[in-house]
């Protein structure tokens, strides 16, 4: 086992999972937190639009994946901040639009897609150094607007009430919160592909959640706990030769079940 850690793609898989890992345990303890879940799920499948624009383009499917991940970002935002739309209904509109799109995208390309499985169901081991820049990039920008806005995010994620008595602009940093979660999807999409996204995203944090009531802490344990839960699952996918988004599915919802039990049995 030690052996593969010599070869280029394995390295890549390893610097993906922690990007994600990182990703998901800070934008993902807001999810949770703000219970946003369903939000996310809306954005990161129409997250397969912008694949398929992609694939339709010649471009990196990813780069199209954060195109229509922002613009489902601004459209869930404004529909459910501006237009006073129920967030289940707009949800599931642009779930079903995004996906939509993207086979149609993908319909009308030219050619066969090789790697549309894995953009689905995801491929830690196929992740190229051109995704892992962009994912770097990706994190760059996340991690500077949490610092940046932190508190107003906390504010913003506990008591929206409150924080609008305190006059701060609940609106914007609600769009703030809905623009992160897109740019989390992204990293996430190589990972554990577009069906697994939300599992991956709030499964650390939710693991988390069960043992702190600090955000602080809790983002911190939840990337410890992604970490682990990425690394378990590439280990299993490679030993087992099992599909590897599937495997760290599985390890994450392992890892979160033995926390919740171990709560139980010691209340």
């Amino acid at each position: 086992m030690i052996e593969i850690l010599e070869y280029g793609f394995f390295q890549n898989a390893i610097i993906a999972g922690l990007i994600a890992a990182v990703a998901c345990g800070i934008v993902g303890s807001f999810v949770v937190v703000r219970r946003m879940v369903a939000t996310s799920g809306g954005i990161s499948h129409a997250a397969f639009g912008g694949v398929g624009l992609g694939f339709f383009l010649g471009i990196d499917p990813l780069i199209g994946a954060v195109i229509f991940t922002i613009g489902a970002a601004f459209i869930l935002w404004h529909l459910n901040i501006r237009e006073l739309q129920e967030t289940d209904t707009i949800t599931g509109a642009v779930w079903a639009t995004g996906m939509a799109l993207g086979i149609i995208f993908v319909a009308i390309t030219p050619g066969y897609a090789p790697d549309l499985f894995s953009y689905l169901f995801g491929n830690i081991l196929l992740v190229p150094s051109t995704d892992i820049i962009l994912m770097a990039l990706l994190l760059v920008v996340i991690l500077a607007v949490v610092i940046a806005l932190y508190n107003q995010l906390v504010a913003v994620t506990f008591d929206p009430e409150y924080a609008r008595v305190m006059g701060l602009p609940v609106p914007g940093l609600t769009l703030v919160l809905f623009l992160l979660i897109a740019l989390t999807i992204v990293p996430l999409i190589s990972v554990v592909g577009i069906i697994l996204v939300i599992a991956l995203l709030t499964l650390p944090a939710a693991t988390a959640r069960l043992f702190t009531h600090s955000l602080r802490t809790m983002m911190a344990s939840a990337i410890l706990i992604g970490v682990g839960t990425v690394l378990i699952g590439i280990a299993l996918s490679y030993a087992f030769d099992l599909p590897s988004g599937a495997t760290i599915i599985l390890a994450g919802a392992a890892i979160y079940g033995g926390f919740l039990a171990g709560r139980h049995l010691t209340r």
